[in-house]
């Protein structure tokens, strides 16, 4: 399986020829002309996760698409096709099998209401949390650790890669980083990593990982 970084929270997961999209928000590179994409999953509702322009560009060039989200991403999107999901629901699409698990957003700050999130498990090999510290309950293979946002701390970060036993990791929902911020907080979650024998990738947009 290959997978691509496209900005922010954003991965494309290709198998058998086929496309999965993770979180096309608005922070992530715009998606024209994508072709072959059969589901896409949105964790949540905020707009660096969930952006309409990114969907409609997604559906022009693949109309019969499948677009899972919990519910607050489903009444969002309620012109579009959606399937809500909750935590233990498991779904092929394609090649590809996703898992939801998981209730609720991180806290940012006790002012702002939480909202909904299911972190995802795609081809049981690939563990993303979207925004929050959501544990898998089995090993996985590859970890894609959210690094930089309003609701984390680095420390937090720490424990979650602690927490999971995988064997590679890369870094992502980081586009709110200065190149200082990236080293410092890679360096972090490398460590956590190469700690249980495993290897940690930067990814660059547009930069890919084969698993």
């Amino acid at each position: 399986m290959k997978i691509t970084k496209q900005g922010h929270a954003c991965l494309i997961f290709e198998e058998q020829g086929k496309k999965l999209v993770l979180d096309p928000g608005a922070y992530s590179e715009p998606q024209v002309g994508l072709t072959d994409v059969v589901a896409v999953v949105i964790t949540h509702a905020h707009d660096d996760h969930c952006f309409e322009a990114q969907l409609d560009r997604l559906l022009a060039t693949n109309p019969d698409l499948m677009i899972f989200g919990p519910p607050q991403v489903c009444t969002r999107l309620a012109n579009y096709n959606t399937t809500a999901v909750y935590h233990g629901d498991h779904y092929p699409v394609g090649p590809f099998t996703v898992e939801f698990m998981g209730d609720l957003h991180a806290q940012i700050h006790h002012s702002i209401p939480v909202i909904e999130n299911r972190a995802v498990l795609i081809n049981d090999r690939v563990f993303y949390p979207g925004d929050s510290f959501t544990l898998p309950d089995r090993e996985v293979e590859l970890l894609a650790v959210p690094t930089s946002a309003p609701w984390l701390k680095i420390g937090e970060v720490m424990d979650f890669v602690a927490a999971i036993k995988h064997k590679k990791s890369i870094a992502t929902h980081n586009a709110l980083l200065s190149d200082f911020g990236h080293a410092l907080n890679n360096g972090r979650v490398k460590q956590l990593t190469e700690a249980q024998g495993g290897e940690f990738t930067y990814l660059l947009n547009g930069e890919s990982i084969e698993i």
